[in-house]
């Protein structure tokens, strides 16, 4: 069963924003694969990830990038699987708009999904949803993920009137 999500990045200068979702992900007990995949400049390594990914368990995939940002739509052109972007803001970047708009901006028939900048957490929780629509036992850690959430704002809610 495919039940694995990888992490790519352009750059292991993108990793302090893609650790979130590597985080996230662990958290929520699913199986990772975490590598670095440019797509300028390893193009070679993004074909054979992106055509093969399936066949090694994957079912999403996450895409870090910044500057112009080409790995998620290039991968998401090669591969029959989901693609989360994670525009990424780096230092060769135009405040991350270019990457933001890199990864939104896709043709009909290759979909990325988008988070938002710097936004690894989010596609973390959103690539085990994608695979907790299928898998009962993720899905109970995403609900027990959402309640924590739910219980955090309750409790500071508290905290703050009480304190009043």
């Amino acid at each position: 069963m495919n039940n694995k999500v990888a992490i790519i990045m352009g750059s292991t200068s993108d990793l302090p924003v893609m650790q979130d979702a590597i985080d996230i992900l662990k958290e929520l007990k699913i199986e990772i694969e975490v590598d670095v995949v440019s797509a300028h400049r390893t193009p070679e390594k993004m074909f054979e990830f992106g055509q093969n990914a399936h066949k090694r368990g994957i079912a999403v995939i996450i895409a870090g990038a910044g500057g112009a940002a080409h790995l998620p739509g290039m991968v998401a052109s090669l591969s029959p699987l989901p693609v989360i972007g994670v525009p990424v803001k780096s230092s060769n970047s135009i405040d991350g708009w270019d990457s933001v708009l890199s990864i939104l901006q896709m043709p009909g028939g290759v979909p990325v999904a988008t988070v938002a900048l710097n936004g690894a957490k989010n596609a973390g929780i959103l690539a085990a949803q994608i695979l907790g629509a299928t898998q009962d036992d993720v899905r109970e850690r995403i609900i027990e993920y959402k309640d924590s959430l739910k219980n955090k704002v309750m409790d500071a809610a508290l905290q703050m009137k009480s304190g009043e």
